[in-house]
């Protein structure tokens, strides 16, 4: 086949074809398509029609629909009744192609004879039933999806059964092409894709006939050659002329067909590849692709690669996925990477990029189509590249992990190592999981090669042999715990997937075994590494994570308690040799394992435990002794034999019941004398802590499962009593730590021992609940605010600068003691108002603790509204306090610090929610409780001058939008109280807070009904002008302004007028100190400012204001209207050049995906009623700023 730019361009609607040869007819026109149409076959009008009693169905649309004829029978029909009358086949054709795209109307036999196809089209554009913006493409159901099919089926088969006869004789095949591309330039959505859809499957169809015949070609030739290299005695001229002759047939057919598929290609291709429709567009790129690998000869050349890789960068992640698809099914092919050189060269970059494509399944292909082109070639990519990729091994997402992990391994085996090399500092992320996790369906045998791995670790080293290094043998390590984690629990690691699936059978039963086969070898294997690795602390805390995963059964059932003997000697070991608390807890976990209950070698492994603790708690013991004895002069020596000690004992306290060892006494004592003496080492009194709260815990958890005496409840409430004391004393310690444990474990404490701990039918608990009184109350507020709420270069780090790590790790050891406190006032331990004190640093710390203090909120709201709403301006009250502090009375309301204050007062307002019934009660006491405030201190200076307080009523304004009507009103009177007679008359700057929140009680709350006296006077006549004759222009819609609110959204700034919109005749009184013509009379008297505005002023500004409500009336409707979709959507989006021209550089063509158009029915059901005052509020600012522009316009003229 021959390049598709090389040739001419054919007039759309008409396929193109080369001059006819003198053997073949000349091809008809469409003028001459109706000429010899003299007879029909029993159709009402040529058109096939239902029978009358529900018979089968006649229509080609009905047969493919239903499917219960196969496919070659149908077309088999079909051909038939063409060869009876090609005409009326035709027809049936048309019509079939137009009902599948969801059009009612029908092509008649007088339409086909006399009408072009673009007047057809036309008429049935008209004709297309616009109830539905879905058609049969589109329609949801298995019933369309079988359609979809048997759609794209029988136009495969239809050209199947006709490529030796029927497609050459120069009608049947123009006629639909014809047909295709007009309907395919079609504004209508359903014509548009339907028929690109049967344009690229009979293209797809035809590039198959084309192969065939190449094929044919070849095969004649070669007969041709075999036959005329013979000697002229066995040569067969007569072969030789039908040969010939076969070959000429052969190549004139071929021609045929290439004009076809031009004609579909240039005609229809090439014009929606970059459709509006995402769906259109992947329809073309699908295609091609298939065309590509298909008849590489003629279609696998830059020509037609460039379209797909032109695609590669289109907005919808479906169209990117369709040209990722088609490029593996070429790339698959290792014959056609030749081919591929150029085009892999220009987008390779693009496609790497692709693997970070925010569409995760179009990642996935593209790791892969990467994958396929790293084994195709190995000098592709550049090591950046496979870096690149193999880095997403670590992503969240585990189809993209698992796909990197394929790419991984079939790039380089021995980069395992060299990825893991880097774990030990990010073992907090537990990259290793990951990175098996991805591996493990790619790699999985060679990943549980567990006797590879352990005789790795165990190999002595040789001389003149390389061995593995310390990072490696730590990263072998961690691979290998990682590797028996996945095979034992059989699920993704924390954070990759959707949760824990039920596993398969087969699935199972391969878990079972694994388990089996990795418990048999390390149950031998363990003791041989621990006893190698003991020294190295982050080593044996890896291995010792191992026997969670074993199947104890198999000590016993398989007689190896010899190797378990040999495993609790090595953890003994470990625990004398380390005080690592990582190492100590891992050892802590494993007895626990061994322990339970459910297991024959529990007995075995109590013993061994119970021998260890006696002899940590005596030498705890007389350790501790010895160091209160010594007191001020005890040594090192003394204070590392009970931290060591200590920590050992704390790590096993953890997860197991010491309290027969009662360490709580000795711990104790370490404390009473750190705080009497106050020379106890920090560690020590950290440790002594956790022991003594881990002492309590357990006693709690005896005395809960049996049936405890009144005896062992005093015993435990003194115990707690005392140790909460302690607490309390320790956190005015010196030492950071000390105090952040004593906090940590007074928040937990006080949790436990709440009055929940009675619920649940335990009320025989109720001695061991305690309630904080407000001492402590304060206390821990206090820490919290000196701890917690500090700036990150304010730490106490003598100076040093902190690597981001360090940063990240106090960050989040300041969250969790914000989050200790906060729970303490959800569940009420801890009075409500202490919370004010957090709330007014939501907007300072937002980024750091924003999300906990929402949520706090959040809780105490549904504990208890008005008490939450009393809190919450009770916090805005103490920033107010602290700025008067720093400023002084004559605040400067424009600082940041006053906006700071009404911005968090703005986002407090938010929270309450739409729901205005519900928080009625609780928003009216918050402005009770602000107004109370503002008028609490009178100024020293005298009545005349406003209260301190006064600019509060500022911030309280932004709780107004949250007030009904009726409170508005309630509020207002309550107001009302507070203020003297001068107050309401004062207009001076000072008192504009008063005045801007009398203005958002009254009626509506978004009006002005206050004058202001400071600015031009000029301003003042031009606003009373505006808001006094705007009404006159807009009608009522000014005046039911009032009722359009729209909940939590932002309050546009409140224009001031001059002007009362209610009638108030103590402020609209003239004043009798003034003169006539005076500011007064004139701001009050609308005649007065109309003479001194003169007449042509005066129609300026009308006309300014009928303009300003035409532009709003439009801009609304137009606002509106962008909501509605049109019928008919633009077929074509390209910002940039002609792609057709064949001749430009590669370049990146994007379009816009636009969605499915609506119907004019459902368009006039959309439109608003624009005299409704719902509609008002669709954008309110909109229109505001458009009457901004409109006085601005106003001032400029008048100045």
């Amino acid at each position: 086949m021959e390049d598709p730019e090389a040739k001419g361009k054919k007039k759309r609607g008409r396929p193109g074809k080369q001059a006819p040869t003198s053997n073949k007819k000349p091809r008809k026109s469409p003028t001459d398509k109706a000429v010899g149409v003299a007879r029909g076959r029993g159709k009402a009008n040529g058109v096939a029609q239902h029978n009358g009693d529900g018979g089968d169905p006649v229509t080609l649309f009905e047969v493919v629909k239903l499917g219960k004829s196969a496919m070659q029978s149908v077309v088999d029909e079909w051909i038939e009744s063409y060869k009876q009358d090609r005409d009326l086949a035709l027809l049936d054709l048309i019509n079939f192609f137009i009902q599948c795209s969801g059009c009612k109307g029908t092509v008649r036999i007088e339409m086909f004879r006399n009408m072009q196809n673009a007047e057809i089209i036309r008429k049935m554009t008209e004709e297309f039933d616009e109830d539905s913006g879905d058609y049969p493409l589109t329609m949801p159901g298995p019933m369309w999806k079988k359609f979809r099919y048997n759609f794209c089926e029988f136009i495969s088969v239809l050209i199947r059964q006709c490529q030796y006869s029927i497609i050459y004789d120069e009608y049947m095949m123009d006629t639909v092409i014809s047909l295709l591309t007009g309907l395919s330039d079609s504004q209508v959505r359903a014509f548009r894709h339907t028929s690109t859809l049967a344009a690229m499957k009979l293209m797809t169809a035809l590039v198959n006939v084309a192969l065939n015949l190449s094929i044919h070609q070849d095969n004649t030739q070669r007969q041709y050659e075999a036959e005329r290299n013979k000697i002229a005695g066995k040569r067969a001229n007569e072969k030789l002329e039908l040969l010939l002759q076969k070959r000429k047939e052969l190549q004139e057919n071929q021609d045929e067909i290439e004009n076809m598929m031009n004609s579909i290609f240039k005609g229809i291709f090439v014009h929606r590849y970059r459709d509006a429709i995402a769906e259109i567009r992947a329809i073309c790129i699908e295609e091609i692709g298939v065309w590509m690998k298909m008849y590489s000869d003629a279609f696998l050349n830059d020509s037609y690669l460039k379209y797909v890789g032109w695609t590669l960068h289109d907005r919808q992640g479906e169209v990117r996925l369709k040209c990722l698809k088609a490029l593996q099914n070429l790339y698959t092919n290792r014959e056609l990477f030749p081919k591929l050189e150029l085009f892999t060269n220009r987008f390779k970059d693009r496609i790497v990029s692709m693997t970070l494509d925010k569409e995760y399944d179009v990642a996935v292909e593209a790791i892969r189509l990467v994958t396929l082109i790293l084994q195709g070639s190995e000098d592709a990519l550049s090591n950046e590249d496979c870096e690149n990729v193999y880095h997403l091994v670590y992503s969240a997402h585990r189809p993209v992990a698992v796909a990197a992990g394929e790419f991984l391994y079939g790039f380089q085996v021995q980069v395992f190592i060299q990825c893991l090399q880097n774990l030990p500092m990010y073992c907090l992320h537990e990259h290793a999981a990951y990175l098996v996790d991805s591996l493990w369906e790619s790699s999985q045998e060679l990943l549980k090669d567990w006797e590879c791995m352990t005789e790795l670790l165990l190999e002595e080293p040789v001389q003149g042999e390389e061995v593995l290094s310390d990072r490696q043998e730590s990263a072998l390590i961690e691979l290998t715990v990682c590797t028996i984690r996945q095979a034992a629990e059989a699920h993704p690691p924390v954070g990759r997937g959707t949760g824990k699936r039920v596993l398969t059978a087969k699935e199972r039963k391969t878990q079972i075994d694994d388990k089996n086969k990795l418990t048999e070898h390390f149950i031998m294997a363990l003791p041989m590494l621990l006893s190698k690795y003991q020294a190295d602390s982050e080593k044996v805390a890896n291995l010792l994570q191992i026997p969670q995963y074993f199947d104890l059964d198999v000590y016993s059932a398989g007689r190896m308690e010899k190797h378990l003997d040999a495993l609790l000697k090595q953890i003994r070991l470990v625990v004398e040799k380390h005080i690592e608390t990582d190492v100590l807890e891992a050892c802590s976990k494993t007895y626990s394992i061994l322990c339970s209950e459910e297991y024959t070698i529990m007995n075995r492994v109590d013993i061994a435990r119970s021998q260890l603790i006696d002899e940590m708690t005596d030498r705890f013991a007389h350790s501790v002794e010895e160091l209160l004895q010594e007191a001020e002069e005890a040594d090192d020596d003394d204070i590392y034999n009970v931290l060591s000690t200590l920590k050992r004992l704390t790590a096993f306290h953890n997860a197991h019941d010491l309290t027969r060892w009662d360490l709580f006494g000795n711990c104790y004592r370490l404390l009473k004398a750190g705080i009497e003496q106050g020379s106890m080492p920090e560690q020590i009194a950290v440790q002594a802590l956790q022991c003594s709260h881990y002492s309590i815990l357990w006693q709690l958890v005896k005395i809960t499962e049996g049936a405890p005496s009144k005896d062992d409840l005093v015993a435990l409430r003194r115990v707690v009593k005392s140790f909460l004391a302690v607490c309390q004393q320790c956190l005015s310690n010196v030492n950071t730590p000390v105090k952040e444990q004593a906090f940590m474990l007074l928040c937990d404490l006080l949790m436990i021992f709440s009055h929940q701990l009675i619920s649940g039918g335990r009320e025989g608990l109720q001695p061991l609940v305690f309630n904080p009184d407000s001492t402590l109350q304060n206390e821990l507020l206090n820490f919290v605010l000196d701890h917690v709420f500090i700036d990150q270069d304010d730490e106490s780090q003598k100076g040093d600068e902190e690597d981001e790590a360090n940063k990240i790790e106090a960050l989040h050891k300041r969250r969790n003691l914000l989050a200790a406190f906060c729970k303490l006032i959800i569940y009420d331990i801890v009075d409500m108002p202490a919370a004010a004190d957090i709330f007014k640093h939501y907007m300072k710390y937002y980024n750091d603790y924003g999300d906990i203090i929402k949520e706090t909120l959040s809780k105490t709201r549904q504990t208890d509204k008005i008490l939450c709403a009393k809190t919450l301006i009770l916090s805005l009250q103490q920033l107010f306090n602290e700025l008067l502090q720093d400023q002084g009375p004559n605040l400067d309301r424009t600082s940041s610090h006053v906006s700071g204050i009404k911005e968090l007062a703005r986002r407090f307002a938010l929270t309450f929610g739409l729901d205005q019934i519900k928080t009625r009660e609780a928003v009216a006491t918050l402005h009770k409780d602000g107004i109370e405030f503002a008028f609490k201190y009178q100024n020293p200076r005298g009545p005349e001058f406003p209260p301190i307080n006064l600019a509060f009523l500022e911030v309280l304004s932004e709780f107004s939008s949250k007030l009904i009507r009726q409170d508005k009103k309630t509020v207002h009177s309550y107001l009302e109280k507070f203020m003297s007679e001068s107050m309401s008359e004062r207009r001076e700057d000072v008192w504009l807070p008063l005045i801007s929140y009398r203005n958002s009680l009254l009626t509506g709350g978004d009006e002005d009904h206050m004058s202001v006296t400071s600015g031009s006077s000029k301003i003042k006549v031009l606003w009373t002008v505006w808001l006094g004759y705007l009404p006159l222009v807009e009608g009522s819609w000014m005046m039911r302004n009032d009722t359009l609110q729209t909940p939590g959204a932002l309050q546009t700034p409140q224009l001031t007028s001059t002007v009362l919109r209610e009638n108030r005749p103590a402020e609209h009184m003239p004043d009798p100190d003034s003169e006539p013509g005076s500011e007064n009379d004139f701001v009050h008297n609308p005649q007065m400012q109309m003479s001194w505005l003169g007449q042509d002023t005066i129609v300026e500004i009308l006309e300014i204001m009928k303009v300003t409500v035409v532009c709003r009336r439009i801009f609304r409707r137009g606002l509106m209207e962008d909501d509605a979709e049109p019928i008919f959507e633009d077929v074509m989006m390209s910002s940039r050049g002609q792609l057709e021209d064949m001749n430009e550089e590669f370049e990146d063509t994007m379009v816009i995906d636009l969605p499915p158009s609506r119907n004019r029915r459902e368009r006039a059901e959309l439109r608003p009623d624009f005299f409704d005052s719902a509609a008002m509020i669709e954008d309110e600012s909109v229109s505001k700023t458009l009457l901004l522009i409109a006085i601005k316009l106003l001032i400029k003229k008048l100045i």
